[in-house]
């Protein structure tokens, strides 16, 4: 990939939009689950991955997803 955001990045960000209503740490439940539920496995391990890497680009509440994603593998 040249340059620019990775596709999981840019949709994690999107979809922890999505339950920015919510409180932050229900957001991230959300998001774990919807992840788990409807992810290819290898987008989840990237996803996984990039966040434990200290990614900057991922928002608060999707960094917190793939912590929870994570456990939920």
């Amino acid at each position: 990939m040249s340059g620019g955001v990775p596709p999981y990045v840019r949709l994690a960000n999107e979809i922890a939009a999505q339950f920015a209503h919510r409180a932050p740490a229900d957001a991230a439940t959300a998001v774990a689950n919807h992840l788990k539920a409807t992810w290819d496995p290898r987008m989840k391990q990237a996803l996984i991955a990039h966040a434990e890497s200290g990614a900057t680009d991922l928002t608060p509440v999707a960094v917190d997803a793939a912590r929870r994603l994570q456990a939920l593998s």
